[in-house]
């Protein structure tokens, strides 16, 4: 018997996908989102997680961000 599940391939570096690995296994987005681990740089996921996959990431991109400020103003 074949099982189909609609998701989407992401490719990315390790460092996130070490973060994605963390909010499915923490059930940060409310439910396991990860379909299957690929490889290195490639996970499956669930399409209809995705906007609330880019809003998490977007927090975590603020917050590792710093506001450039030009002193000589």
């Amino acid at each position: 018997m074949v099982n189909v599940m609609k998701g989407i391939l992401v490719k990315c570096d390790p460092a996130m996908k070490q973060f994605l690995l963390h909010l499915d296994e923490t059930l940060k987005l409310g439910r396991k989102f990860i379909i299957q681990d690929l490889d290195d740089s490639h996970l499956f996921i669930s399409s209809d997680i995705l906007e609330s996959l880019q809003s998490k990431i977007d927090d975590l991109m603020d917050q590792i961000s710093f506001p450039i400020n030009d002193k000589d103003k």
